[in-house]
């Protein structure tokens, strides 16, 4: 089961959107703000943060920051989950996130449907973990060694369309 830590500091959005991806299947923790996105992050190594920027405490461009700088936490897939302006989303991906997705174009306030759209592509693109790794042999047959397959970021209307 694909675990996801959600980070928003809005109590409604991170409930509906807690609720829609665990009814979807994904093991889902949650956090309020930067310090204890991080804290999470460590203690629960999820495959995937999906990372609001307006965040209390630690702003999400920190905390994506420093999940990226700390070997522990840096192989962990950021998706920024923002109404920040999506020029913002090449810079964001220069600092390690893997995708942008806006929320004004997700229509969370009409369902989650966009939302749990989006993140179904970005997990089934996910590398594979070490544990269920790709075996050498079967990488070789399609031309790539194993773990060699980097997918390209992802914006909204890529990921979720």
């Amino acid at each position: 089961m694909t675990k996801i830590l959600l980070v928003d500091d809005s109590k409604f959005l991170r409930l509906a959107m807690e609720r829609a991806l665990a009814h979807a299947g994904y093991n889902v923790t949650t956090a309020s703000d930067g310090e204890e996105a991080l804290r999470l992050a460590h203690e629960r190594h999820p495959d995937l943060i999906l990372l609001d920027m307006l965040l209390p405490k630690i702003t999400g461009l920190e905390v994506l920051k420093s999940l990226k700088k700390d070997a522990a936490t840096s192989g962990i897939a950021v998706v920024v989950l923002t109404g920040l302006s999506q020029k913002n989303a090449t810079r964001l991906q220069q600092d390690g996130a893997l995708a942008y997705l806006e929320k004004s174009e997700l229509g969370l306030d009409k369902g989650c449907q966009a939302l749990l759209r989006a993140v179904g592509n970005i997990v089934r693109d996910l590398p594979q973990k070490p544990s269920r790794s790709i075996k050498t042999s079967d990488a070789a047959s399609r031309g790539k060694s194993a773990g060699q397959e980097k997918k390209k970021p992802l914006t909204m209307t890529q990921s979720a369309r």
